[in-house]
């Protein structure tokens, strides 16, 4: 299967591997994403996931495999219709989207297509300076697909979305500049500094980042007063925490503390 999954302690890395095809997406990865994501959301030892492409292939992803003649094509509307339900149930930006632990986007050079919607589907991303973004899919007579420009509108505003989704390239010191990756580092340094970055959230107790994520995702499609609401009881949950008692009494007594995630 060409997603690899490591773990390194804390730490799951998922790694898109096609490097002849320059990690080019394909139907193995999906069916990657639906083995490897339910595992590592309840392995409790698992409290952050690092997805990035294997180096060997000089791109994150290239996107869609367009020597595929199949690749953006269907017959008819019916059989779009029909095939619908699987292939939502099948989608890894849904899955990545909606996995309950953080995901650290490791990238390590060109994210085009579902290889760039991918990225800003996890919740922090680390840049190589050779990264750069690319959403080419208006070229090719279509759109990006699953909410591709909807989606990096809500990092980096319309505009950068627009500029995106019509097939300008984002190279990575603007892409960092506009927000939209969170850290830029040389090539050599990228997994260095994206285990760094999930290590500082396995630090934390693991029931208070899950919630803080959750609070992230679900807020930003709520209005402003049912969000804050929403997080009281959040608040409430992990006040009533072990995690949240050891935390406190570590804090007092001038100790790392220790947490189990209960």
């Amino acid at each position: 299967m060409p997603l690899l999954c490591e773990k390194r302690g804390q730490v799951a890395i998922l790694t898109l591997s096609r490097p002849e095809a320059r990690n080019a997406w394909c139907d193995a990865y999906n069916e990657g994403f639906i083995e490897w994501l339910p595992k590592l959301e309840a392995d409790k030892e698992i409290r952050c996931v690092v997805l990035t492409g294997d180096p060997a292939g000089n791109a994150f992803s290239a996107g869609a495999d367009l020597k595929n003649p199949m690749t953006h094509a269907h017959a008819s509307m019916a059989d779009f219709l029909d095939e619908l339900p699987e292939r939502r149930r099948r989608s890894a930006i849904a899955l990545v989207t909606d996995f309950a632990k953080p995901i650290v986007a490791a990238v390590n050079g060109y994210a085009i297509g579902i290889g760039c919607i991918v990225t800003y589907c996890c919740d922090m991303i680390v840049a190589s300076e050779r990264a750069e973004w690319r959403l080419p899919q208006s070229r090719l007579g279509i759109m990006p697909a699953q909410g591709g420009s909807v989606r990096v509108a809500r990092w980096v505003g319309k505009g950068m979305a627009a500029r995106l989704a019509f097939g300008f390239p984002l190279p990575a010191e603007e892409a960092y500049r506009i927000g939209l990756a969170q850290w830029l580092v040389p090539p050599e340094q990228l997994m260095e500094k994206a285990m760094e970055v999930a290590l500082h959230i396995c630090d934390q107790p693991p029931l208070a980042v899950r919630v803080t994520k959750e609070s992230l995702r679900s807020g930003l499609d709520s209005p402003l007063p049912e969000a804050v609401l929403a997080d009281l009881y959040r608040f409430a949950v992990l006040e009533m925490t072990e995690d949240r008692a050891e935390s406190h009494r570590a804090w007092r007594e001038r100790r790392q503390p220790t947490f189990e995630g209960r």
